[in-house]
Formats: C-alpha cells, sequence, structure tokens
C-alpha cells in the first residue's frame, strides 16, 4: 500500500510528516540534511513523497529523492492551500502545509515526476538558466530605449555580455542532446513543423519528457492548454486555462503566435477563429493546444511533420 509523505519547503528547513496524521517533523535544507531525510524515507517504505513547487528552493531535494530512486510529486501551492480551506484548516505553519501536502497526495494522488537521468536534470536546469538569461536581456533593452545617452554604452555591453552567456548555455544544451541520439531524433522531428525552432524544441525535450507517451487530452491537461468550464444553472462562464507546465506552455504560445502570422496551414485556422469571434489570446492558446496534440502524435509515431498534419 502506498504512504504519504508530505514536505514542506523553506529557504533553510524542510519540515516533513511521514503520513497526514503522524507528528511533523523537520530537518536543515542543506547537504546534510537531506541525506538525513533520504535516509530516513528508505527506512519508511515505498512512499510517495508530494512537494510543492517553491520557486527554486526545492530542487536540491528533488534531485537527491530521485536519485535515491524515489517517488516525488511536484504540485501547485494553490491547489494544496484549496485543500485546506475545504478541511477547514486555516492557519498556516510548515508542518501543518506539511500534513496538508500528504494529505493531498492520499486524496488526489497526484503523478509521481518521471525518473530522470543527472544529464537530464542539468538540461532542464540549464534551460531554467537560459530563461532568467533572456529575462535580463529583455530587461536592459527596455531599460536602453530610455537610457541617457550618456549610459547607453553600459547598457549595450551588458547586453552583449548576456548574449554571450546564453550562447554558452546553448552550446551546452546541445552538446548533451548531440549526445543521445534519441533526443537528436525527437528534436529533429519537433524542428520539422516550420514554427517550432531550436529554442522551442530544447524546452519540450527537458520540460515535457511525457511527450508522445500520453493521449491528446492527458498531454493538453498536463501542460496547461485545455480550457475548464465555468457552468452553472443556466449560465455559460468562460473557459480558462491554469495550472500545468509554465514552461511548457509558454514555449508552445510562442509557436502559436509564429505559425499564426507566418505559417501556410495553421494560420488560416487562427483567423477562422478570429472570425467566429474569439479573442486572440484564446484563438491562440486554441493554437497551442493544437500544435501540442500534433507534436505528441509526432513523436509518439515517429513521423515527421507533413501538410496534412496542420489541417487535421
Amino acid at each position: 500500500m502506498t504512504r504519504f509523505v508530505g514536505i514542506d519547503v523553506a529557504k533553510s528547513e524542510l519540515a516533513f510528516v511521514l503520513g497526514p496524521e503522524a507528528p511533523a517533523q523537520s530537518v536543515a535544507n542543506d547537504a546534510r540534511g537531506i541525506r538525513k531525510l533520504v535516509g530516513l524515507l528508505r527506512r519508511f517504505g515505498p512512499p510517495l513523497i508530494v512537494v510543492e513547487s517553491t520557486g527554486g528552493y526545492e530542487r536540491v531535494l528533488i534531485s537527491a529523492l530521485l536519485d535515491a530512486k524515489l517517488s516525488v510529486a511536484l504540485v501547485n501551492p494553490w491547489r494544496v492551500r484549496r485543500l485546506g480551506e475545504s478541511l477547514g484548516v486555516l492557519a498556516k505553519t510548515d508542518p501543518i502545509d506539511a500534513r496538508l501536502l500528504a494529505r493531498f497526495g492520499e486524496i488526489a494522488k497526484p503523478r509521481p515526476l518521471p525518473q530522470r537521468s543527472q544529464a537530464d536534470r542539468l538540461r532542464s536546469e540549464l534551460i531554467a538558466r537560459r530563461r532568467q538569461l533572456v529575462t535580463m536581456v529583455v530587461a536592459e533593452k527596455n531599460r536602453l530605449l530610455h537610457a541617457p545617452r550618456a549610459m547607453e554604452a553600459d547598457f549595450r555591453s551588458v547586453i552583449q555580455f548576456l548574449e554571450r552567456k546564453i550562447e554558452r548555455v546553448d552550446q551546452q544544451i546541445d552538446a548533451l542532446h548531440a549526445a543521445d541520439p534519441e533526443r537528436v531524433e525527437v528534436s529533429r522531428l519537433l524542428q520539422s513543423v516550420p514554427c517550432v525552432g531550436p529554442g522551442i524544441a530544447r524546452t519540450l525535450l527537458v520540460d515535457l519528457p511525457e511527450l508522445g507517451a500520453l493521449s491528446r487530452r492527458e498531454i493538453a491537461s498536463l501542460v496547461g492548454v485545455a480550457p475548464f468550464a465555468r457552468d452553472s444553472g443556466q449560465k455559460r462562464g468562460v473557459r480558462r486555462i491554469r495550472g500545468g507546465r509554465a514552461s511548457v506552455r509558454t514555449a508552445l504560445y510562442l509557436a502559436a503566435m509564429n505559425a499564426a502570422r507566418f505559417h501556410p496551414e495553421l494560420r488560416p485556422v487562427y483567423q477562422r477563429l478570429r472570425t467566429a469571434g474569439k479573442p486572440a489570446k484564446v484563438a491562440l492558446v486554441a493554437l497551442a493546444r493544437k500544435l501540442l496534440v500534433q507534436l505528441n502524435a509526432m513523436v509518439r509515431d515517429r513521423s515527421p511533420w507533413c501538410p496534412a498534419h496542420a489541417v487535421a
């Protein structure tokens, strides 16, 4: 029988419970504390360990748990907090959050993260670092637009430095991909789609390892491009997307923007949605979902893109 463990991650401490009704314990969120926790979890039995995303503080912990071949589910904090409110748990402390995470695992049974090699995790870290660098470049370019003439050279030098860093990160990612023949093949398949370039292919390869292994509905829900109904009685609310993997969704949205403007087959699909009265963002999300379903089928069948895919 699966046993559920909840771990609340803070900057300096890991609060955890070995089951929804177990007393809370804690260790330091450092190498020594994580080793102690991993050893304890190995003796506990085959648990499902539930951890919520905390913006990066959980990365080292999750890597250590996966290295130990333990099952880990990374969940959205918003969902856990809503569960607590539904159970009448309004207080918020680290032990309470750890117990809620274990209860969430027991009730929702979230999907565990796939076991990934160290090379796969390094790819993911490099992709995350690349996104950070790109964000900094965009910020510096925006500042440059309104910078005094005397400061322009300084802004340009920073931008050039960051762009060189991005190039080096791209080279590291490409080197890791080149060492894996299967990833080389999947990347080739993905980039056969006109609106999917190397950057988007990298993100899909690293942050969506389930691509090709799930059904069209499952993959759309996992990424967060499946709209949810908001109906009640006679009221028909606006469908919205929520949750999912933000990095993958962003990459697909960028691909959809390119497809809506330049792709000879997908551009009419976008225009048809707009003519039908759909807002631009809604139409782009629909296009992103269509692209994801196509890419999922292509990877599953190991089949390159052809024009028939775009109008299917």
